[in-house]
């Protein structure tokens, strides 16, 4: 893997969608790592402009992160958001918040979206949510960029191999964030990383990247005993300081044991592992969650808000299982502490 992707050490910084930053990736890239940046929601010019920061930050490689779309998102013209505005009223109410109007859109253009990263060349495009396409993996290698896919099962690997993605990240359950199945239901997908890997491994011809549960040099070790060729690490890093998440979202964090994080769509409309909290349990009681993006647009209207005055209650807190063993607060620590597990 480090020939393939170009790096010193085979430690992949996870995409945090809202919650990267240039220092973070500037910090495990400096290291000899894979810095990646998840631009979920990003506009063209925001992608360009970002690239562009993270070139300035670090002269080594690094990914950039976006979600492909899986033809089941809805638009504010397909969705009748009363009910579910209904139900988060109470929290913008708490918050002194209104409830906007929808937007003309929830999403950037996708294929606009994957021009962008293609125009700006970035050492590595990671994707999650499906499958790229054959024009977009011949044009990213003609621009010298490695395609790396993502999935929550073996059949879901086979797939991604054979349309000739560069490797692949194989997401065990317990990792954070959003499941990011994109042949069978997520509830239907749920592996866990020490099935997932060796099966994955045997399963495919490219580098496998372990994902999920992986905070120390145990699980590094103990990725590669199974086969992986990498790891890919998120809520280990998402505490440290160089994350842009709240210190409200670094206390709980810090605060997790391995049964603290649950499995809900009440803040996105898609099935996320997070820590539950006050915003997380009213959606999930008022039970009239709307379908993703429309779901995660409105929550998003007073989760802005939470993240402005720090107040974790209100807000998307994103943690894998393994959050217990996140115990670094800074970033160059964590990679260290990764580094001493890798084989050799």
């Amino acid at each position: 893997m480090r020939d393939v992707l170009g790096i010193e050490h085979p430690i992949v910084l996870g995409p945090f969608g809202g919650l990267s930053s240039i220092e973070l990736v500037a910090t495990v890239s400096d290291a000899g790592g894979l810095g990646s940046y998840g631009l979920y929601g990003y506009a063209p010019d925001r992608i360009r402009e970002t690239i562009a920061q993270l070139r300035a930050a670090t002269e080594r490689p690094f990914a950039v992160n976006l979600w492909l779309p899986t033809g089941d998102e809805v638009t504010p013209d397909e969705v009748d958001l009363t009910a579910a505005s209904a139900a988060a009223q109470p929290l913008f109410d708490e918050l002194g918040v209104v409830v906007p109007d929808p937007p003309a859109r929830f999403l950037p253009d996708a294929d606009e979206q994957l021009q962008a990263v293609l125009d700006a060349a970035p050492a590595a495009l990671s994707l999650v949510y499906g499958v790229p396409s054959a024009d977009l993996i011949a044009a990213a290698h003609d621009r010298g960029i490695r395609v790396i896919g993502t999935a929550t099962t073996v059949t879901e690997a086979t797939v991604l191999d054979a349309v000739g993605v560069d490797a692949i990240v194989a997401s065990g359950a317990e990792a954070a964030g959003h499941r990011v199945s994109f042949l069978a239901p997520p509830e239907q997908s749920l592996v866990g990383g020490f099935a997932l890997i060796p099966q994955v491994v045997d399963a495919v011809s490219v580098p496998v990247i372990a994902a999920g549960g992986i905070a120390d040099r145990r699980g590094v070790a103990a990725a590669f005993a199974l086969g992986a060729s990498g790891v890919q690490v998120g809520t280990a890093f998402l505490r440290t300081r160089q994350s842009a998440a709240s210190d409200a979202h670094r206390q709980a964090i810090a605060e997790a044991l391995d049964t603290t994080t649950q499995l809900t769509r009440a803040m996105s409309g898609r099935l996320s592992r997070g820590i539950p909290n006050h915003a997380m349990r009213t959606l999930e009681d008022a039970g009239e969650i709307a379908p993703f993006p429309a779901q995660n647009w409105l929550t998003g209207q007073f989760r802005a808000e939470a993240g402005r005055r720090g107040l974790g209650e209100y807000q998307s807190l994103w943690a894998g299982q393994a959050a217990g063993l996140s115990t670094r607060t800074d970033a160059a620590e964590v990679f260290a502490e990764l580094r001493a597990g890798l084989p050799g």
